[in-house]
């Protein structure tokens, strides 16, 4: 599933391919992966201009020159392509929206959606997100607040989107590898100090996250070089050697989720 990085890196793409552009057309594969009926949203989305595009926690908002929003959530396999109908991967398109010659295509679709909405629907849908942890002002001292009134493991706290906002299975894994905590942690076991390893490490990590392009296999248009550039530390590296003391990294289930981490160097 896409997260923080992945979604950043999404965003500042497509605000130098689209933005201020006008979307020409709008082609819906899918009904259930929009709202509103075709014929409306059709109506309400075409002609518009995409003004910005901004991203919180692992949603992007688009915003129409009309005020409308339209709110995209990749969850699990979804993912986009921009450029020529020749171009586009041989996949099924859910949502496609044009901008002349060029197409945005809304592949994998099957949980994800693209929703309109008015910027007040779009509040409410970000009503029960956690803070931004990349924000300025979510600091240290938040963090310690934040985690002092918590119980329970780390990591299924780290990907509690109503506790922090943007991280998903395969970064918790890898900031809790950075940070050398195991990630079944119970975070009344925790120090201050290993309280604010974790939290440099959330910010180093989705930080090189968004720098080297996220995890993305797929790449957003051809000849993008930026999409896909992170190589994990941890998260799907199962037998794998560590890259801090070279023991083989194991794979575990906590609350349901696929789990890698040292069992060496993370303590």
């Amino acid at each position: 599933m896409p997260e923080l990085p992945e979604m950043e890196t999404y965003k500042t793409l497509l605000g130098s391919l689209i933005g201020g552009q006008k979307i020409s057309n709008v082609e819906i594969g899918r009904e259930k992966s929009i709202n509103v009926p075709v014929d409306g949203f059709t109506m309400q989305v075409s002609n518009r201009a995409v003004k910005t595009i901004t991203r919180r926690a692992k949603y992007l908002v688009f915003h129409l020159q009309d005020g409308k929003c339209l709110l995209l959530h990749l969850m699990l396999g979804g993912w986009m392509f921009f450029g020529k109908e020749e171009d586009k991967p041989n996949r099924t398109i859910q949502v496609k929206l044009s901008f002349g010659e060029q197409h945005l295509f809304f592949i994998g679709l099957r949980l994800g959606y693209l929703h309109l909405l008015s910027p007040e629907e779009v509040k409410e849908e970000f009503k029960k997100l956690g803070p931004e942890v990349l924000d300025p002002d979510f600091t240290l001292d938040a963090f310690h607040q934040i985690m002092h009134k918590r119980r329970g493991t780390i990591k299924t706290t780290l990907i509690n989107q109503e506790v922090l906002a943007g991280i998903g299975n395969g970064y918790s894994d890898e900031i809790l590898w950075h940070a050398e905590i195991r990630p079944d942690k119970k975070i009344n076991e925790f120090d201050p100090n290993q309280l604010s390893r974790l939290y440099h490490s959330i910010q180093f990590i989705l930080k090189r996250g968004i720098e080297q392009g996220g995890y993305m296999e797929n790449p957003l248009y051809k000849g993008d070089s930026k999409t896909g550039g992170y190589q994990f530390y941890v998260y799907d590296r199962e037998g794998k050697e560590c890259s801090r003391c070279n023991a083989s990294i194991i794979k575990s289930e906590i609350s349901s989720r696929k789990t890698y981490f040292c069992p060496n160097c993370q303590q």
